[in-house]
């Protein structure tokens, strides 16, 4: 008995250091195999890797009305991008904003700062899977493009949720017409994380609270025109729905960039929330429309000059009396923004603006009776862009 346990522990002790020794004459220091290589016997390696550092920063002269209201040095967005391809048909993007909530939420188990965070698996020439958290592909230019290049975003589009977990298929149908299938989560916590008051009473929580949303992407004229249309709906509760209609018309050509965003959403609660905290005591409204309509122009009025103006029309209603909510308009706002922008280096993403952003907003009757006040504001900001390509 004492032999055999005596050449079980020379077999223990020796076997992990033939092993080691094996490993050691395979790799080398600083070039050890990938978790790819691993898996593929060598035969797939990392195509390509790129990471980059975001930052939008301004200093901020803030009114209220007539009246200075101070200002104030702030980080609009701080953020970390990692994206690349694996080989030619799987690639991954990773971004982490430093702006945002940190603690995870109840639903997916990640915090807001993960705003992407996805591989895309390309199983044909023409069709392939998104799997992660990642964009719902609402339609609209402004809601699309990198929000590093978007210096004040339309109220509509900075109330979206517009990361989430989920699944989504892309079908290339040709070079200029894409058709997407998405199925999100509707929201990243739980009821009471995301309405104001909670679930109305006698309301009961959502089991599969996704959103279903089809996304059409089209391009005409050798590119310059571009349409971004899509449509979606979401459950909110188990008799409760949110539905959102979304386009996006843009030309792109030479110095010239124009668009115009329609975007509109139907919500049987008010995920929104404008309406829901116009009360002096907010409460979860039901039944609540929002539109807004976005008209932009950008000039490269020189190769290092470029000169914008966009503005923006946006209503918020009751379509169905509720609770303290009679039915009707509540709310109309308007959103002006001219802005120079100044390229110090030629082709690099670095620039300076100057941008001047006017928000003016007219109380409905329905709006006023509950005590609402929301004043109109001025800004004038001198900031700085720059994405910095690390590797």
């Amino acid at each position: 008995m004492k032999t055999h346990l005596y050449l079980l522990t020379i077999l223990f002790i020796s076997v992990p250091s033939v092993f080691a020794q094996e490993i050691e004459k395979e790799t080398v220091p600083g070039q050890e195999p990938t978790l790819v290589e691993r898996l593929t016997g060598g035969k797939k390696v990392i195509e390509s890797a790129e990471m980059n550092f975001q930052l939008f920063t301004s200093a901020n002269a803030n009114f209220i009305g007539s009246d200075f209201d101070g200002m104030n040095f702030k980080l609009n967005r701080v953020r970390l991008e990692i994206k690349g391809n694996v080989w030619k048909n799987l690639s991954y993007h990773y971004r982490q904003s430093f702006n945002k909530y940190s603690d995870p939420y109840s639903l997916d188990n990640l915090s807001s700062s993960l705003e992407l965070a996805y591989v895309n698996l390309k199983v044909h020439d023409k069709f392939g899977f998104t799997i992660g958290k990642q964009f719902v592909n609402f339609g609209g230019y402004e809601y699309f493009v990198n929000s590093i290049k978007v210096r004040e975003f339309s109220e509509f589009n900075n109330l979206l949720t517009c990361y989430q977990a989920g699944i989504s298929g892309n079908w290339q149908i040709n070079p200029d017409h894409e058709l997407c299938f998405q199925i999100v989560n509707n929201r990243s916590g739980q009821d009471n994380e995301i309405y104001p008051t909670g679930l109305p009473d006698n309301t009961r929580e959502a089991k599969v609270p996704f959103m279903y949303t089809v996304n059409w992407n089209s391009y005409y004229f050798d590119r310059i025109l571009q349409l971004r249309y899509a449509a979606s709906v979401g459950q909110q509760t188990q008799k409760r729905y949110s539905y959102y209609f979304t386009c996006g018309n843009t030309i792109e050509k030479g110095p010239l960039l124009t668009y115009l965003d329609i975007m509109y959403t139907r919500q049987g609660l008010d995920q929104h929330g404008v309406i829901s905290r116009l009360p002096e005591t907010a409460q979860t409204a039901c039944n609540t429309e929002y539109l807004s309509v976005i008209a932009d122009i950008d000039y490269r009025i020189h190769p290092r000059w470029n000169l914008y103006v966009k503005g923006a029309y946006e209503t918020g209603k009751v379509y169905k009396a509720n609770g303290p909510f009679a039915k009707g308009m509540y709310r109309r706002s308007w959103n002006a923004q001219s802005s120079l922008e100044f390229f110090p280096i030629k082709n690099s993403d670095l620039f300076i603006f100057l941008l001047y952003t006017y928000r003016g907003v007219k109380l409905e009757k329905a709006a006023l009776d509950m005590g609402a006040v929301d004043p109109d504001t001025h800004r004038i900001s001198l900031g700085l862009v720059y994405s910095i390509p690390v590797f």
